[in-house]
């Protein structure tokens, strides 16, 4: 069930076009984030989960790229989110894509987006964590600007790290999104590799410089061939990296035939893509192990859906499509319905 009240917001909302509704309501909770998110609080359980050297709150988070340069900390945190991943944010701000690259899919409860990690810059978004009152676990997600050629790709990876190294709880290095051109090349074993070992290398300077060790995950496709799944298993547990988010947004359109939209390119979230992201992290639990931290992240709209991550070898979970149709509601929902598994 969808409350009224928020069923009566999202309404309003998807009057605009995408994207100027998703700018709208992160401007209202950047602006004033207490008031803005008070009529939509629910009561989320307190589930503590200790993973990664971190005690979550709860299991339940907010993906990448809803709060790119992580202006809405203090609204985020307000509405119950047992973690918060901000970003994908880049060395250089950048515009990304050109417009309209947000589209809709009510009644498939879907997005397709080809923003291209449109954001303000690594320096900004420190600026914003740092003006924050925010003080629970902060995932960072990194990316490559999209002029740098793939092949220097680990030059903005390892920028972006040694950055917000201080600031974040954790980091996640994005290999993943279809929306920057070539940027998936970066999971074929050979490249994952050498940029896992550089990371690695690097992240451990930091740790002698900061004392503290920041995990590190990866975030990947759902489009992956077994090989490719095989490969990144095997890099992620030998390069020392901590954990995997599975999944980003798909290429691919299942059950989306003959749907107009459907034909624009970008990744696909939302309910569609919940079976291939369900079994692309249930494939990797298989390769990695069960002591392997995995976050679960594609297709949630209910607490059936968490659960059904949580079965699949996901230890934790995010939200970010599922938020947009079904509203904060959804953050209680699921976290109840983790709080005992």
């Amino acid at each position: 069930m969808i409350p009224m009240l928020y069923r009566t917001a999202r309404n309003l909302l998807f009057c605009l076009d995408a994207e100027q509704a998703h700018e709208l309501t992160l401007d209202l909770f950047r602006r004033a984030p207490l008031l803005a998110t008070a009529p939509f609080r629910g009561r989320v359980p307190s589930a503590p989960v200790d993973l990664l050297g971190l005690r979550f709150p709860n299991r339940v988070g907010l993906a990448a790229g809803l709060d790119k340069n992580g202006e809405c900390l203090r609204a985020w945190q307000a509405l119950g989110f047992g973690f918060v991943e901000i970003g994908t944010v880049t060395p250089r701000p950048q515009p990304g894509n050109p417009r309209p690259r947000m589209f809709r899919l009510p009644e498939h409860e879907a997005l397709i987006n080809r923003l291209g990690f449109n954001n303000k810059g690594v320096d900004h978004l420190l600026r914003c964590v740092a003006e924050s009152d925010y003080d629970g676990v902060l995932g960072i997600n990194i990316g490559k600007n999209f002029d740098t050629p793939i092949e220097r790709a680990d030059e903005d990876y390892l920028s972006c790290l040694r950055k917000v190294y201080a600031a974040a709880s954790y980091v996640t290095v994005n290999i993943s999104s279809p929306n920057t051109r070539n940027l998936r090349e970066l999971q074929q074993a050979e490249r994952l590799r050498g940029l896992l070992s550089a990371l690695g290398a690097e992240r451990a300077r930091l740790a002698q410089e900061h004392g503290r060790h920041c995990p590190i995950l990866v975030k990947i496709a759902p489009d992956v061939s077994a090989a490719e799944l095989d490969g990144i298993a095997t890099a992620a547990r030998e390069c020392g990296i901590d954990g995997l988010i599975a999944t980003n947004t798909t290429i691919e359109r299942p059950g989306l035939d003959g749907v107009p939209l459907a034909s624009e390119t970008g990744g696909l979230s939302g309910a569609p893509l919940r079976p291939l992201a369900d079994e692309t992290l249930q494939q990797l639990r298989r390769r990695v192990g069960a002591d392997f931290p995995l976050v679960g992240v594609g297709g949630i709209l209910g607490a059936a859906d968490a659960r059904r991550k949580r079965e699949a070898g996901a230890d934790l979970v995010q939200i970010y499509t599922g938020f947009i149709y079904r509203g904060p509601g959804l953050i209680a929902d699921c976290a109840r319905a983790l709080a005992d598994r």
